[in-house]
């Protein structure tokens, strides 16, 4: 008699990974309430509306995750063991491309200084999931990735319902769209556990700051850009951008 669906997902996420998501689920992914207790205090007026603490946060962290899950969805490209696996890794690399695009875009005019690596605890993600073999490497990744992407859709609502600044407000709506397409392609690989998501997205822990923070950019240190491998077709692989908004 086969196992059902979430015996299986349960086998593939138990002993070392449940301890990885247990000790590195989002915060590490956006890291947005590693800010100081006032979020909504404006730190700057710019043409294009007040920027709050919050607001900057915002754009440091959608970069800083762009800049692990890019390689992950690389990794899942290559190493996927199936059709889904290596289009959800597809998607991952074009949308996460996009939304570095534009926080590189937005980021001079706000005056925000963008990070070029990401958090040590956000690197631990990719390294779990290089290291394990075939179906393993499948199932791990997805483990991460969908507890991940759940966890920051209501970090995405707060910043496109309270924000003031146009261009984060752009920001928001192309992450939302983003990660709802990351979500939708996780599911489609059949390997979610949902049992193990929604322990994981009620249960993560915070996360001390230092292990939050992806590292400052040296000064004079070269942007990293993150961009859409030429061997992809974007128009399938890329999520429908929101109108821009006013």
């Amino acid at each position: 008699m086969p196992l059902p669906r979430n015996t299986i997902g349960a086998t593939f996420v138990g002993g070392a990974l449940v301890l990885t998501l247990s000790a590195l689920a989002y915060p590490a992914m956006l890291g947005v309430e590693n800010t100081s207790a006032n979020t909504s205090r404006i730190i700057a007026n710019t043409p294009y509306g007040p920027l709050t603490e919050a607001d900057r946060d915002f754009v440091v962290k959608v970069r800083a995750a762009g800049l692990w899950e890019y390689p992950l969805g690389e990794m899942s490209m290559e190493r996927g063991t199936t059709k889904e696996m290596k289009e959800a890794g597809e998607h991952l690399v074009v949308g996460h491309a996009g939304l570095d695009a534009m926080c590189r875009k937005i980021a001079p005019e706000l005056n925000i200084t963008l990070p070029n690596q990401a958090s040590p605890q956000q690197q631990q993600f990719v390294a779990t999931v290089d290291a394990k073999p075939g179906k393993e490497f499948d199932s791990t990744a997805v483990a991460i990735m969908r507890v991940t992407h759940g966890q920051i859709f209501p970090v995405i609502a707060k910043i496109r319902a309270t924000t003031q600044n146009t261009l984060v407000r752009q920001l928001a709506d192309l992450a939302n769209d983003t990660v709802l397409d990351h979500i939708t392609v996780l599911e489609k690989t059949g390997l979610v556990n949902f049992d193990q998501v929604n322990f994981q997205q009620t249960t993560a822990p915070k996360l001390p700051k230092e292990q939050l923070t992806p590292p400052a950019p040296q000064p004079g240190s070269p942007v990293v850009v993150l961009t859409p491998r030429p061997d992809l077709d974007v128009n399938t692989a890329s999520p429908t951008p929101s109108p821009s908004a006013g």
